[in-house]
């Protein structure tokens, strides 16, 4: 096998197991190559992401080492990313009768999701997030692209429990705009006892949501690490949840000019 065709077989291995680790022995015998061979076909590609800005390669040591990618974009190409996508959601027509902004077809869009987790994976991967927890429906596709980037099992909340997935621990909490009381619940079996949690959801304006998750996970005995946003609204400025982190702000939707303005979240890009 040539090298450019090893290359290009360990790049697609590389990039569909984000943060695994995968040692040179497995790619050699794969590929039938010297283990030799392999570190310097993994050097040219560890350049590549680099100069690219399409990732980063490292090198476990030990017995157990390996070589680990994990997507790490510049602070020029998440911006610009964060530009494309409030650009998409300040359409006038995405506004709902009664102020509302329509998202679903931006956070099912995999082009989006994909790119968000990404960025998602990117900001958090240091906290050490064994699990992602999201609550249903639209929050799903961000926290599974989420995941997917960690390489770390997704978990979803639910309205209302569900007999197929066998006994639940369920919390009532209050919603941060509304003052309603809505019900969560989740699998006992879905989360395991001193789990490190990341909460990804699409949406948040008081943040009772976020909060509601936060005391679910308390149930469990886990921890969160880290919560992280689409778009929150900048009114109210005080939200539930302090500890948060978003990519958009919502500033304000104007019906009657049919004017939506979104900002940057600019902390995340210096």
């Amino acid at each position: 096998m040539r090298r450019s065709e090893r290359i290009a077989l360990i790049s697609k291995t590389l990039s569909e197991n984000p943060n695994k680790i995968i040692s040179l022995n497995y790619f050699g015998q794969w590929l039938g190559a010297a283990k030799s061979s392999i570190s310097e076909d993994l050097d040219i590609i560890k350049n590549a992401y680099k100069n690219s800005g399409q990732g980063e390669l490292t090198t476990i040591p030990g017995a157990a080492g390996g070589v680990r990618y994990r997507t790490k974009r510049s602070a020029d190409q998440i911006k610009a990313f964060l530009e494309g996508l409030s650009n998409a959601l300040q359409d006038q027509k995405r506004i709902i009768p009664g102020g509302y902004l329509y998202m679903t077809d931006v956070v099912f869009a995999p082009e989006y999701s994909s790119k968000i987790g990404e960025i998602f994976a990117q900001l958090f991967i240091d906290k050490d997030p064994t699990h992602v927890l999201t609550v249903e429906t639209k929050g799903i596709p961000i926290a599974f692209m989420t995941a997917k980037a960690l390489n770390v099992p997704m978990v979803v909340a639910r309205r209302d429990s569900r007999v197929t997935e066998g006994p639940s621990v369920g919390i009532s909490y209050v919603s941060g705009s509304g003052q309603k009381i809505h019900n969560m619940s989740l699998a006992k079996r879905a989360l395991p006892e001193n789990s490190r949690v990341l909460i990804v959801d699409d949406f948040m304006k008081g943040g009772g949501t976020a909060q509601g998750m936060r005391e679910l996970v308390a149930e469990f005995k886990a921890q969160v690490v880290g919560t992280a946003m689409v778009v929150t609204t900048a009114v109210p400025e005080k939200k539930l949840v302090e500890d948060f982190t978003t990519l958009l702000i919502l500033e304000g939707i104007d019906t009657n000019k049919g004017e939506i303005k979104i900002s940057i979240n600019n902390k995340l890009i210096g």
